[in-house]
């Protein structure tokens, strides 16, 4: 239980929260509105998973919204220009992975700072769009909404696409080598590179994935919108990170899991609506999640604290 004291403690806000809501709010579980809500973090929650992996290898990407940002667009323009809509999401993983390829080679093999290869090419991608698209937005065509389903069944299989990938991936970090070689990299590249892991590859991997995922995530918004903005994805990166660091995973690397992840997400997701059907101001929001984030880190730095003394 003391291995998920992060996440236990995590998901006992959200039921706090989520109770709060039962006894004062009860409009706020109304079937649609609820469902639309849970649709539209779908998307962020697939990106954090991508981003809770390269923080578990000691890694940190900022990246994230803008690479999101260009996926949704070379999908949009995919779709917009007749392709199917198999062609635009595989467009968009296709896009994702090369340019997590590419931070992954510059800090893996060149062994460059992540946080300065993930910020110059935020910068790169963002002008990219910027010159590229001019701030206009991509008309879709009809079909793609929804997977060309009706709203209801569209966000199901939304939802359930985010959850299978949460599942799936939250077992294999428990029972497959992969998921304990980014264990072992993160909590002592070293070590892990004696005990014959190779921690170039699996930062690489680490890497090349999130940006497949958040070709996914991209995919995912896409078609809950009839229309594509160049700066979707403005943000992504702050949320991505802070659902990842307060679900559990450690900034410094080696521990953490997805499921903590999802909580995280959920609870940070939730503090807008919450406000807003307490009728307090909205601009709290971001005060109170720099607050939630910013125990969640000095919990982390007491752990650390404490298990040196204990050694």
């Amino acid at each position: 239980m003391k291995a998920y004291s992060r996440e236990l403690t995590v998901g006992a806000a959200l039921v706090l929260l989520m109770a709060a809501l039962v006894l004062f709010a009860p409009n706020f579980f109304e079937a649609q509105p609820f469902i639309s809500r849970l649709a539209s973090q779908m998307p962020a929650l697939v990106a954090a998973i991508g981003v809770a992996l390269v923080i578990m290898t000691r890694q940190i990407d900022i990246s994230i919204g803008a690479q999101f940002g260009m996926c949704a667009v070379i999908a949009g323009t995919a779709a917009a220009a007749g392709m199917t809509m198999g062609v635009a999401v595989a467009c968009a993983l296709g896009a994702g992975a090369v340019m997590g390829a590419a931070n992954g080679f510059l800090v893996a093999y060149l062994g460059l700072p992540s946080i300065v290869v993930t910020l110059a090419t935020m910068v790169t991608w963002q002008e990219v769009l910027r010159l590229w698209q001019k701030g206009r937005m991509i008309a879709l065509p009809e079909g793609v909404q929804w997977f060309g389903m009706s709203q209801g069944a569209g966000q199901a299989a939304v939802i359930t696409i985010a959850a299978l990938l949460l599942a799936s991936a939250a077992w294999a970090m428990k029972n497959l080598f992969a998921g304990r070689h980014i264990y072992a990299t993160g909590s002592d590249a070293e070590a892990a590179r004696l005990a014959g892991i190779n921690p170039k590859a699996v930062t690489f991997g680490t890497f090349l994935g999130m940006g497949a995922l958040t070709g996914l995530a991209a995919a995912l918004n896409l078609v809950q919108s009839p229309q594509i903005q160049p700066n979707c994805g403005d943000g992504l990166e702050l949320k991505a990170i802070a659902a990842a660091v307060v679900g559990g995973v450690a900034i410094t690397g080696g521990r953490g899991t997805l499921w903590g992840v999802l909580l995280g997400l959920m609870l940070l997701a939730n503090v807008n609506p919450a406000l807003t059907h307490f009728h307090l101001p909205p601009y709290w929001e971001k005060a109170i999640q720099g607050l939630v984030i910013l125990l969640a880190v000095g919990a982390d730095g007491m752990r650390r604290r404490n298990g040196r003394k204990n050694k």
